[in-house]
């Protein structure tokens, strides 16, 4: 698993935007920027929906007041589910990143097998990357929504 001090795995993200695909390289996406990334298990499930997500989006401009130049949210999600997941959250403030294939995930060691809820997912966590370094990386103990939530995070900063 990822540690703090370290860099992000080279890996692609795919967002859906007004303009069409985007796919994002985390090297490039996270250079010369302060960010928030957190992941989720899955969009549309309860707690994603109810809590985690939606205190990213209350507290953004919290978060922007503090030097965070991107919040972003990951799941193992098509780009065209997290676009309508973020529209359906009013996240217009985050970044919602797509992980397909889970390569991110994995290259993080973040990952978990859900069998047959949906298979390969993430994880739930936050992490603050500072030009693409890992800077606090915070990882919920299964079936926990403690350390990963936006009020924890911004509390950190």
């Amino acid at each position: 698993m990822i540690k703090q001090g370290q860099p992000l795995p080279a890996a692609s993200l795919s967002q859906l935007t007004s303009d069409g695909m985007v796919n994002h390289q985390t090297n490039e996406l996270f250079a010369d920027k302060k960010a928030i990334v957190f992941a989720v298990p899955g969009a549309f499930t309860p707690t994603c929906s109810h809590a985690h997500l939606p205190g990213y989006v209350v507290l953004a401009d919290q978060f922007k007041a503090k030097g965070i130049d991107i919040i972003a949210c990951v799941s193992v999600n098509d780009a065209f589910v997290m676009n309508a997941w973020g529209e359906a959250q009013n996240a217009s403030a985050i970044m919602m990143l797509a992980d397909g294939d889970a390569s991110f995930t994995k290259a993080l060691g973040l990952d978990m097998d859900t069998a047959g809820f949906g298979g390969v997912r993430s994880k739930r966590y936050a992490m603050v990357v500072d030009n693409g370094i890992v800077t606090q990386l915070n990882v919920e103990a299964p079936k926990q929504f403690e350390v990963s939530k936006a009020e924890a995070v911004l509390a950190s900063l």
